[in-house]
């Protein structure tokens, strides 16, 4: 066959990466420019100025990052603003790790839920912070031509950082806001975001586990599903409005703007866009890099913390206590431990290293044309080839080195007493020991809350056994191999001993030493000693890896460059990374295989026909079962269902859990919380197709907090738009009787 021409190889490389209109995490700023036309098309009622605006409140005022600190370089969720009083709606997962630090065998918050009835019971949470984005600014021409091809990997982020240092200081001399210059299109580009973080943020309410969790792993990244996965808290402010630290004289924040909600339901075909704060997708990715992801990088992460996961799960059911304080743990671990084991499945059923293969054919076809593209880019993809062969030779040892060195907990909370060991090595006189000791006391109360001695030795054990059979003996420290030695390969036994011999295993045990800290003592700690060995083996294996990752950097931005070289008309949605985005699409069903059809909805009847009550992940709450035995379903209901779920074909990632499902008049129908399994390998390749937003269903949530919690005082607070009247009358005023 002859090779296409020039048109048609271009029009077959759009074909591999095509962007529909429900396709790209786009960045806020650009949305009148390069999608609000086809957002209105779709049904967007909205102008531009009200999705967003520099000078007047508008959509974006009421997005909020969830963070944990006070200098947020990324999030790990989104919440949204609901009320003029800084009421936040985000997901039950995101609020999850929260709601375990407040629960207790007397308070069980993961079981029972929590509300709050009055502003006086909602609970703060140190460390919680909600963020807001107040502005962004283009930078790429204050930093990219003070760089070159030329610099090493450390000179050119060293250049970055100390340019961006600058610019930061310049944008902020009050030091008001929190202010992060991040890269764009794998360094091609430059923005500087301005944001205000404020970090009193209380719990409000969250329903039991058996709604906010329903389903469980078993369900989790799956269709059709029936969780309530949501949580509600509120924004506190200084009296003055200002971001403060928590104080009881604080004050509810009073937003710039807030979303309304709609309880006219979704159809298929509405109109949906979402906002929120993506964490990363790797859309650009090389064929050689889709190869590491299926051949080293996705088994070996799924097959590590799927060890440690069973450990877990194992003492969790055995032990009520055991569970709640490893719930949050297990729940983050398990989430991640499942979406690379779907990953890896999407990768190879869905053949996307064959589609950027294509793709890379097509622009060494395009190169070939000119000379003067040959002499730029002849040399990017043998180089990403070569990069992508260094980094796999370096990922196992370095990845099982750093889990060996974390995942007992013992070992991780080890690292924490370097800075003591070091002031009574010195025998440091400058009060700097009593410092450390009040510092690592209160490190030590927080480990051991949800600390369990005896799951955390079974891990060790395991552990200790997959490094010495996975990382080469060369590579192993001394003091390690003299322990296989010693116990001659028993690692149950090693495990064992360094637990009874070590002060770290118990909080009684670390606040002896602290009453009376030893140089000798934490010298001959067997956990301190083997932790120091097993991070320092791992830091020189990260290294190697780190340098192979700094050596493909130059080529992957280089091809980068390259492909919007090639397509100058383009316009091309950077990969997530944790700034605001915003994405849009519509309600649809997808067909996931042959034969196999998936509905848009699902509903309160769904959860009944899961129940299981042997099974924790599908328990019905009483409570729940009355309700729908009565169709007591108020204003929330559709005739004598309720509907708990949808799905949109909106492109989301990690971050945006939480975020906002919003319609075409700008009211709140939905909170984003998952994406669904057939496509897991969506960040990378984006399949129209198969890929969905799984949301769960704003009345659903109503519902709940009204009917069921019976907390009226959070749905007043509600700005409730208009129903329509698309219902039939006497089910109008049946809603209106609820």
């Amino acid at each position: 066959m002859k090779r296409l021409n020039l048109l048609f190889a271009i029009i077959f490389l759009f074909s591999g990466i095509s962007m529909r209109a429900d396709e790209g995490m786009w960045l806020p700023i650009f949305v009148e420019r390069l999608n609000y036309v086809d957002m209105q098309k779709m049904g967007l009622h909205l102008t531009a100025e009200e999705i967003y605006s520099i000078n007047h409140s508008s959509m974006k005022d009421a997005i909020v990052g969830l963070s944990n600190g006070p200098t947020p370089g990324g999030f790990f969720c989104t919440a949204e603003v609901v009320s003029d009083q800084g009421l936040l709606f985000t997901n039950h997962h995101c609020g999850y790790d929260v709601i375990q630090k407040h629960s207790s065998i007397e308070h069980d918050y993961l079981a029972d839920g929590f509300w709050a009835m009055s502003k006086e019971e909602e609970l703060p949470n140190e460390g919680l912070s909600a963020t807001f984005f107040v502005r962004m600014e283009n930078v790429t021409d204050s930093i990219i031509p003070f760089l070159s091809d030329t610099m090493s990997a450390s000179d050119r982020s060293a250049k970055v950082k100390e340019i961006s240092s600058r610019l930061k200081k310049n944008a902020d001399p009050d030091k008001k806001y929190h202010i992060n210059v991040t890269s764009f299109f794998n360094g091609n580009e430059y923005y500087m975001f301005v944001y205000e973080v404020y970090t009193d943020v209380r719990l409000v309410g969250a329903p039991p586990s058996s709604i906010g969790k329903f389903g469980g792993d078993t369900d989790n990244w799956m269709w059709p599903r029936h969780t309530g996965d949501f949580s509600i808290f509120r924004v506190y402010t200084a009296p003055d409005g200002s971001p403060a630290e928590y104080a009881k004289e604080n004050v509810p924040l009073k937003p710039k703007y807030h979303l309304p909600v709609s309880l006219n339901g979704v159809e298929k075909g509405d109109f949906a866009m979402i906002w929120g704060y993506p964490g990363s997708t790797d859309r650009y990715l090389s064929s050689y890099g889709v190869d590491f992801q299926i051949n080293y990088f996705d088994p070996n992460i799924v097959r590590l913390l799927g060890e440690q996961l069973s450990i877990w799960k194992e003492d969790m059911s055995a032990n009520r206590e055991v569970g709640i304080k490893y719930a949050s743990k297990y729940a983050g671990n398990a989430n991640g431990w499942k979406f690379y084991i779907g990953e890896l499945k999407g990768l190879k059923k869905l053949n996307v290293k064959g589609q950027k293969e294509a793709i890379e054919s097509d622009f060494i076809d395009w190169l070939n044309q000119d000379q003067a593209r040959k002499d730029k880019y002849s040399e990017v993809l043998p180089g990403i080839k070569t990069g992508y062969e260094n980094i796999s030779k370096s990922f196992l040892p370095f990845i099982t080195s750093a889990l060996a060195a974390s995942s007992p907990e013992i070992l991780g909370f080890a690292q924490s007493f370097g800075v003591i060991s070091g002031l009574l090595e010195s025998k440091d006189e400058t009060g700097a020991i009593d410092e450390s000791v009040a510092e690592l006391r209160e490190a030590a109360r927080e480990h051991f809350k949800d600390y369990n001695a005896p799951t955390d030795q079974k891990v060790f054990a395991r552990m200790m056994e997959i490094y010495a059979n996975d990382v080469p003996a060369d590579l192993q420290p001394k003091g390690f191999k003299d322990l296989v030695a010693k116990y001659k390969g028993d690692f149950k036994a090693m495990a064992a001993d360094v637990f009874a011999r070590s002060f770290l295993s118990t909080e009684a045990k670390v606040n002896a030493f602290l009453d009376k800290p030893s140089y000798k003592v934490i010298s001959k700690d067997p956990a301190i000693n083997l932790g120091n060995e097993l991070m320092g083996s791992m830091m020189t294996l990260s290294g190697e890896y780190r340098k192979a990752n700094q050596d493909l950097a130059k080529y992957e931005r280089l091809f980068m460059a390259g492909l919007r070289e090639m397509m100058p008309d383009k316009a091309f949605y950077p990969d997530a990374n944790s700034t605001m985005r915003l994405t849009y699409g519509s309600v649809q069903d997808y067909k996931g295989a042959d034969a196999v059809y998936y509905d848009y909805k699902t509903h309160l009847s769904g959860v009944m026909d899961k129940e299981d009550p042997t099974n924790e992940e599908f328990i019905v709450p009483a409570k729940l079962k009355e309700l729908y035995a009565k169709k007591d379903f108020g204003r929330y209901g559709c005739g004598d269902d309720l509907v708990v779920g949808f799905l949109t074909t909106n492109d989301i990632t990690g971050g945006n859990s939480g975020s906002p499902v919003i319609n075409g008049n700008g009211e709140l129908i939905g909170l984003a919380f998952d994406g669904n399994w057939e496509a897991m390998s969506g960040n990378i390749a984006y399949e129209p197709n198969l890929q969905r937003t799984i949301c769960v269903d704003i009345r659903y949530v109503l519902f709940v907090i009204d009917k069921y919690a019976g907390a009226q005082n959070l749905i007043d607070e509600l700005t409730i738009a208009p129903i329509k009247f698309t219902v039939q009358r006497d089910e109008f005023e049946a809603k209106l009787v609820k």
